[in-house]
């Protein structure tokens, strides 16, 4: 069976390595830039996720650039410790839940790919821009910087490019633009001290205004950690024409939104002022699909279904999918139906998530501990009784989902 992917994100690289997994071997991956460069912020990747990396022999690899997280913590506005979660293994999964910067995952995917499909397998410079479907197979166009066509020839093709996919608006041609929904984040990396214990995730907010941060990298010695920060609020502006996580955003922007945000322990507009990086994005989303498959073509990741940037969806679903595909393109000989039996699969899982990112941003319990003492508290027991707290924190893991398992 010969694959073509359009998309060398961390989906359509994941895809390569799981099709190699799974004994298909004959696989090209296009890539619409000219270079792959580790560009990006921090991502987390959960258990699941993890276990298919590991499945592929990458954990070792992925051990050494990412920290394990351990514990996620809600705060209120003031840095008041309202709720804590086990992550990972402290929560008795299998496996790890990390953290790890994109581009560094994306690389690591790059040269696992070179070195076990070869480095024919990885074409950049080439954009999906049409297919043609026969009884036999797939006639993939793809497109150059200067309007040069390439054809290939494939039993399936797979477009993991992404929310702005040329393979899902050549699938549905009036879909329109992505869904915005009045809310922008920055996201940036800082040097900083050890959060908490150093394998901490926080989030702290008041209902409208929202930071998270964790870490990408532990302090030794002289040298400090990195902490991985997302600063998120409503935004007056326009929608925006797309979304873009190479944006760069002035950190000086951002800190007057999060000004008297000082904890005792974090300085979050410290944390943002010395940001060495720092990015804006607008919250934006796709509407779910009733199908991501046309014949022998389908859609993997956030060409598939693309969701709000929040609860370690993003990278870790597109994992997810790349595993699925994978093991049903071995398990059938017709490539038409492993594309319904992955879609079977992971389409329901997905659009679920969608709708629960949707939701209200992290924070049931900060947003009714602001509405109640919008000054903090030195009791969150009087302000939240201790039944409600666990209803609502249930309520919370529902919703946010960060560890659910999808793979179906």
């Amino acid at each position: 069976m010969r694959v073509v992917v359009a998309g060398a994100g961390i989906g359509g690289l994941a895809t390569a390595l799981s099709l190699h997994a799974a004994g298909i071997a004959d696989v090209t991956v296009y890539e619409a830039v000219e270079e792959i460069r580790p560009h990006g912020v921090g991502i987390d990747l959960p258990p699941p996720a993890v276990r298919e990396l590991a499945a592929l022999g990458l954990y070792d690899d992925l051990a050494e650039i990412s920290v394990a997280t351990t514990e996620l913590i809600h705060h209120d506005r003031f840095g008041g410790r309202i709720h804590t979660e086990p992550r990972g293994l402290a929560a008795g999964h299998a496996w790890p839940h990390l953290s790890v910067h994109r581009g560094e995952l994306q690389m690591l995917l790059v040269r696992a790919q070179l070195a076990w499909l070869g480095a024919e397998s990885l074409r950049t410079g080439l954009r999906l821009s049409g297919y043609a479907q026969t009884a036999a197979g797939v006639t993939v166009e793809l497109t150059d910087r200067d309007g040069n066509i390439v054809i290939d020839e494939a039993d399936v093709l797979i477009a993991a490019d992404g929310i702005d996919s040329a393979g899902r608006a050549l699938m549905y041609p009036g879909e329109g633009p992505p869904s915005w929904h009045g809310r922008v984040q920055w996201r940036g990396i800082s040097p900083a001290p050890d959060l908490l214990t150093g394998h901490t995730t926080i989030v702290a907010g008041d209902g409208v205004r929202t930071f998270v941060a964790h870490p990408l990298r532990a302090a030794e010695g002289e040298r400090p950690a990195l902490l991985n920060w997302v600063a998120e609020r409503p935004s007056a502006g326009p929608p925006p024409e797309r979304g873009d996580w190479q944006r760069p955003a002035e950190p000086d922007t951002v800190v007057g939104y999060f000004a008297d945000w000082e904890f005792d322990w974090l300085d979050v507009p410290a944390v943002i002022a010395d940001a060495d990086v720092a990015y804006e994005y607008p919250l934006i989303d796709r509407d779910p699909l009733p199908s991501w498959s046309d014949g022998r073509v389908t859609l993997l990741g956030d060409a598939a279904h693309a969701t709000f940037p929040r609860g370690a969806h993003g990278a870790a679903q597109a994992i997810l999918d790349a595993a699925v595909l994978a093991h049903e393109l071995a398990a059938h000989a017709d490539p038409i139906d492993a594309l319904a039996r992955y879609e079977e699969r992971r389409r329901p899982a997905t659009t679920a998530l969608q709708a629960a990112n949707r939701a209200p941003g992290p924070g049931i319990l900060l947003t009714l501990a602001h509405e109640r003492e919008p000054e903090g508290f030195a009791d969150l027991d009087a302000v939240i009784p201790p039944d409600e707290q666990a209803e609502l924190a249930a309520l919370e893991r529902e919703i946010g989902a960060a560890n659910r398992d999808t793979s179906g």
